[in-house]
């Protein structure tokens, strides 16, 4: 009976890296080698009995030194104490030092086992206890490994199988959902709108089908393909490196194990991996830094992204401009700009869709509310939960949705943007806050953007990124939440008046609640307005400063329409605003989707999937493609949108000359909202006696935190406020 895990011993003159049924007819095992690795330019030569001579006198063996094959630059008296089999090449070795950073070696190879390897120009390896099908890029140092093989079914990471292997063996990622009803197949290049499409449509059958078959056609099927480490890497104090691919300048210091994985660098966005990590069946994009104990499994971590301290992430994408430490992050889909920093924060089964925070202490996933572990997050852009903050399954958040410090205690449907979430304990209810970050945390809103940007060095930007919270999505979700005001606001008037609220229509309560929110404010702040359908179970929720929030989020759609118009007048020299209703046609776009980041009505993503199911987009370069041809017309959508919603507030087909001029003069007075609010949000940390108390007086805290006037952020926005009012005086050209 044949017992499996078990050590084999193998007839040495029978053994090959790729099995006869795998190999094609007049191919050898090396066929897949020889075209990966570039052959010299002077070829490879064998060995001279004077170099044998040496080698073997320099305690060196050799299974067979005919199949030990050099470069005319090749020194034999700098390889010592090692063991060669199978086939190996190594190119020109010279009588020099390498150095990267403190650690100094010399070119050569000392004290190690190498198989069937072909080993670039000038590489320094020492104490590699076994080095086995790799080909080694030039200029690399390789010290102080156990184990570093490669097998002849090795996929990189990449979610396909290789010819002969069962289904069961291709890697998934179980993301946004823990029972792995979304499953998607990682590869190298996938970034967080591949992901997305892959994850979130997995009711459209022939599309997911598709999908797979593109993932699994962009990489080669057969078996016999070598492990590769690009050149200028560095690889030192590691125990297991197995199936692994490395781009060039990257650097590995004193890995745990690597096993299955591509990790993507270049010398202008070099990698690393630090201490103690474990990766397993995975992709690093380029720029990455993994450092101090992290784990991941089964993952992508986009490019410029980072795990640090104890970090652990399974079964998860991390989009591009991210980084976790310390806490546990399990299958998600985590769009670019995350940040989550604390030790005891976990995220489970969530899909967050950019520019995120989550605290300390915050639990963001219970499933103790349910039967089976079948529930989900989704939040918009700009999702913070507040510390120690936990929310239940299932729970959906619009863009920029701040929660408080707080247990809460059911499932959550958040539709109002930039809102503040409290729970309520002494009250037993659900507060919320709209468009709290515009009236009260300003600073925070228009420092994201400009930190999200300044934060994006990516040198491929292959996702692309809206990183402004004045875009379509949260402008829709504002139109929506404008209603939404003015149908509570209705019923909570008219239960003072003791009037029949259900047989009113939808229409008749807009009606009402619009000429309450466009009165006295007097009148709608005594009034006690509840919000529906925002928390399961039967206690109220409460909506507060809701004449003040429903103006705000005029004001938002009015800034948002300015900038865009403004944008396209600088951009077009000769053009007026007449001209922009010119490029207006049809009704406004409602539904957008954010793809990973990048925001694009919906109808053409719906246009997109029907082109992947019917096989016009063949491949996902040709998926890519049409991300990059949406993204460059998505200025003229944005314009055209922000157009369209200046159009819905002030209840008109087309914006006159006349309007146009009355809502610049509201742009002007409302950036200078926007750059008062920016330094008196920050000037209550230096106001508050409670912040102060730290220091002895003032002269310490100034030394500490800066003066306030001096603040670089406050500073830029000034600026950019007097050349906002130098643009509209400009625009009055225009008409």
């Amino acid at each position: 009976m044949e017992i499996e895990n078990t050590v084999t011993m193998l007839v040495a003159e029978k053994t090959q890296f790729i099995q006869d049924e795998y190999l094609p007819a007049g191919q050898d095992e090396y066929y897949l080698r020889n075209k990966q690795t570039n052959e010299p330019a002077g070829g490879w030569r064998h060995l001279r009995s004077d170099e044998i001579e040496r080698l073997v006198k320099n305690n060196n063996s050799c299974e067979n030194w005919d199949n030990f094959l050099v470069t005319d630059n090749f020194n034999p008296k700098l390889i010592k104490n090692s063991k060669f089999f199978g086939l190996v090449r190594i190119g020109d070795l010279s009588d020099a030092m390498l150095q990267y950073h403190d650690l100094r070696l010399k070119v050569g190879i000392t004290n190690s086992v190498i198989t069937s390897c072909d080993i670039g120009n000038n590489v320094a390896i020492h104490d590699v206890h076994y080095l086995s099908h790799y080909i080694i890029g030039d200029m690399c140092i390789i010290f102080n490994i156990q184990e570093m093989c490669c097998t002849n079914h090795a996929k990189f990471g990449n979610g396909i199988v290789k010819d002969g292997e069962p289904e069961d063996v291709r890697i998934s990622l179980d993301l946004m959902n823990e029972t792995g009803c979304r499953k998607v197949y990682p590869f190298d290049g996938m970034i967080a709108a591949d992901a997305y499409l892959s994850a979130k449509f997995i009711d459209d059958k022939p599309l997911q089908a598709k999908l797979s078959y593109l993932t699994q056609n962009k990489f080669d099927s057969r078996r016999g393909y070598y492990g590769t480490i690009g050149t200028n890497c560095v690889i030192k104090n590691s125990n297991i490196i197995k199936d692994v691919k490395v781009g060039d300048c990257c650097y590995i210091k004193g890995a745990s194990k690597l096993k299955n994985i591509t990790i993507n660098s270049s010398i202008e966005e070099p990698s690393q991996i630090g201490e103690n990590v474990v990766l397993v069946n995975g992709i690093v994009g380029y720029g990455c830094h993994i450092f101090y104990s992290c784990i991941a499994v089964r993952f992508v971590l986009g490019n410029n992204s980072n795990l640090k301290y104890g970090a652990r992430l399974i079964h998860s994408f991390l989009g591009d401009n991210s980084t976790i430490s310390c806490c546990e992050v399990l299958n998600n889909l985590i769009f670019p700009a995350h940040e989550q920093h604390h030790n005891n924060s976990f995220l489970v089964a969530a899909v967050l869709k950019g520019q995120t925070n989550i605290a300390a202490g915050a639990t963001m996933g219970s499933n103790h509310n349910s039967r089976t572990n079948d529930n989900e997050i989704e939040a918009g852009r700009g999702f913070w939960p507040g510390l120690c903050s936990s929310v239940k399954h299932s729970c959906k958040f619009a863009s920029y949705t701040l929660l408080s410090k707080a247990d809460y205690p059911s499932e959550m449907c958040i539709p109002l943007p930039f809102a503040l979430v409290n729970n309520n304990v002494s009250r037993n209810e659900l507060e919320v806050m709209p468009a709290f970050w515009w009236m009260y945390n300003m600073y925070a809103l228009a420092r994201n953007a400009w930190k999200y940007q300044k934060r994006d060095t990516r040198k491929r930007k292959y996702q692309h990124i809206e990183f402004d919270a004045y875009a379509p999505d949260s402008m829709e979700e504002v139109i929506t939440g404008r209603k939404l005001l003015e149908i509570w606001t209705a019923k909570a008037w008219l239960r003072t008046q003791d009037k029949n609220v259900d047989g009113k229509s939808e229409k008749e309560l807009r009606q009402i609640g619009q000429e309450l929110l466009r009165g006295d404010s007097k009148v709608v702040d005594n009034l006690q307005v509840f919000g529906e359908n925002m928390e399961k179970g039967k206690r109220r929720v409460r909506i507060l400063k809701v004449y003040q929030a429903y103006h705000a989020y005029g004001d938002m759609i009015i800034y948002y329409a300015v900038k865009n118009a403004m944008r396209y007048l600088l951009e077009n020299k000769q053009a007026k605003f007449s001209d922009i209703a010119k490029l207006i046609n049809g009704r406004r776009q409602k539904e957008w989707t954010n793809l990973g980041g990048q925001l694009m009505p919906t109808s053409d993503l719906d246009k997109l999937r029907e082109d992947i199911t019917r096989g016009k987009l063949d491949s996902w370069e040709a998926i890519h493609n049409r991300y990059d041809e949406i993204w460059e017309r998505y200025s003229d959508d944005k314009l055209r949108h922000a157009y369209q919603s200046l159009c819905y507030l002030f209840e008109t087909d087309t914006i006159t000359d006349e309007l146009w001029r009355d809502v610049l003069k509201r742009a002007v007075d409302i950036q200078k909202y926007i750059c008062d609010q920016v330094y008196l949000s920050r000037k209550k940390d230096y106001d508050n006696i409670y912040r102060r108390q730290t220091y002895r007086n003032s002269e310490e805290m100034i030394a500490a935190i800066g003066p306030l006037e001096e603040n670089s952020f406050i500073q830029q926005v000034r600026t950019e406020t007097e050349q906002f009012n130098t643009n509209i005086e400009q625009m009055y050209n225009r008409f």
